[in-house]
């Protein structure tokens, strides 16, 4: 398999290279040209293509014969990075091609998730604070999205929970909507939201999904699973 990763000098996405290689996929790596120095550690390894993931022509370039497109949405900077990046893959990839994207929980393709006022609170104050000092457009990662959710494509949005370092603890459970009880832990390793993006790339349960992942080893994950078994040996206490 060929793969694409846009995105790849970052932590997702270097974690993503590694988990491709492992694989024995070939890769391609799309990152801004200062941020090539980062994948040193994938010379001779990897094709690397510096550019602006938000360019037609370098998207274009990048994706060029590959099986699948791993998408990092980005949300920086003011000028519509993330939906540019993500018309592009859209745009650009053959057809048939398996398109995953990497998201946050505010994302929501069908308005029945369930959100902590906490979190909704956070949302927005971040939101107001990144328009003030002109670092990120969160609601341009949304707009993204949209444009995703209404392709004919064959994507997966991945909406990862709180990010965190630490080895790897397997792969993420999920669920359709951000409220389920598996994912009150709200917490998932970095290596492993990209163990899951490079898995989608197999798995056609998640075509036209977007998953929300919360680590398998949790506690609302735990508990999940325990209640699982219980039910599976006929228990109901």
């Amino acid at each position: 398999m060929k793969v694409c990763i846009v995105g790849a000098s970052g932590k997702l996405g270097q974690y993503m290279v590694r988990h491709a290689l492992e694989r024995g996929y070939a890769v391609v790596g799309v990152c801004r040209e200062v941020s090539v120095p980062k994948l040193a550690a994938f010379e001779g390894r990897m094709t690397v293509i510096p550019g602006s993931t938000d360019d037609p022509e370098v998207i274009a370039r990048a994706v060029a014969g590959c099986d699948g497109v791993l998408t990092v949405l980005a949300p920086w900077g003011v000028h519509q990075y993330s939906s540019g990046t993500a018309q592009a893959v859209l745009d650009h990839a053959r057809p048939g091609a398996r398109l995953i994207f990497s998201c946050g929980w505010h994302i929501t393709r069908d308005g029945k998730d369930t959100y902590s006022r906490m979190f909704t609170a956070g949302v927005r104050i971040a939101t107001v604070l990144a328009k003030l000092v002109r670092a990120v457009e969160i609601d341009d990662q949304v707009e993204a999205c949209r444009r995703i959710f209404a392709s004919t494509t064959r994507w997966t949005v991945v909406r990862g929970s709180t990010l965190e370092e630490g080895e790897s603890q397997g792969l993420p459970v999920w669920s359709r909507h951000v409220g389920d009880p598996i994912l009150a832990s709200n917490r998932t390793r970095r290596v492993d939201f990209a163990l899951f993006m490079v898995e989608a790339l197999t798995d056609d349960t998640l075509v036209q999904e977007a998953p929300a992942i919360v680590g398998c080893r949790t506690p609302s994950a735990l508990a999940h699973s325990t209640d699982l078994h219980k039910r599976a040996e006929g228990h109901t206490d």
